[in-house]
């Protein structure tokens, strides 16, 4: 029978265990908790900072967006086992799906570039037993020297997405990407679209709260012209409205 433990036990495997722990330095903590207490301030995404050594969450910000109505504090208690209680039971196999080739593709990367990656994919947790479907960032925030993720820092916001999954590695500053396939468990080379200035523009206007006339009136066209820029942009990134268009724009660093 599986119990929690064992359950938990399943996220940590070979590739993600850190093997030199007498480079550890937990003093050196409170800085990159304080570094994320900051970015946590001025953003409604949640924060946690996963310890890959200890196998449990070293900090979990109070944005409720993670929080599934507990405190920061429950949930760090928690740590994997959040996983476990608040991720439909579905779903977990995917998240061991993603840890597996997410950590497998991290060893693929030269050492001294690991830290310019980061990993995203969408999975829902349960608030008051309603789903929502979340956007979850992977960053490694401290590398041993051999290049194993001591520390991860995690970003969650709303995805634009409808379903889980859409598994991505991407490399700061690249407009390349690689999507992970469940079925071919192999990764998929892609491009992230670029938007034009226009496109920006209206994206940019529509987060300020301003209709498609007053964008119009703003860019000194005609509110069908301003039509024509969101139905290019919902094609070009593949969203259904303004609002998950406003999303994946944002979740892409595309403005």
């Amino acid at each position: 029978m599986d119990t929690a433990e064992n359950k938990v036990n399943d996220f940590f495997i070979p590739d993600n265990e850190v093997k030199l722990p007498d480079e550890l330095d937990y003093s050196r903590t409170e800085d990159f908790i304080r570094v994320a207490e900051a970015f946590a301030r001025s953003t409604y995404q949640s924060v946690y900072i996963i310890d890959y050594f200890k196998q449990n969450f070293l900090y979990v910000s109070p944005n409720p967006m993670f929080l599934c109505g507990l405190s920061p504090e429950q949930v760090k208690e928690l740590g994997y086992r959040f996983y476990l209680e608040y991720v439909p039971e579905d779903e977990q196999s995917l998240l061991l799906d993603i840890n597996r080739a997410g950590f497998a593709f991290h060893n693929t990367i030269p050492v001294e570039e690991r830290g310019d990656w980061f990993i995203q994919y969408d999975f829902h947790i349960l608030n008051d037993d309603h789903p929502i479907l979340i956007n979850h960032k992977l960053t490694s925030l401290a590398l041993t020297s051999d290049g194993r993720v001591w520390l991860a820092l995690c970003v969650v916001s709303a995805s634009n997405h409808t379903t889980p999954g859409h598994i991505e590695m991407h490399r700061v500053g690249s407009p390349d990407y690689f999507e992970f396939n469940r079925l071919t468990h192999r990764w998929d080379k892609r491009t992230i679209p670029t938007l034009t200035e226009g496109e920006k523009s209206v994206i940019t206007l529509s987060i300020q709260g301003f209709t498609m006339s007053e964008i119009g009136d703003k860019m000194c066209l005609s509110a069908e012209t301003i039509k024509k820029y969101r139905k290019q942009i919902f094609e070009k990134l593949g969203v259904r409205n303004i609002s998950e268009a406003i999303a994946c724009a944002v979740n892409n660093k595309l403005l």
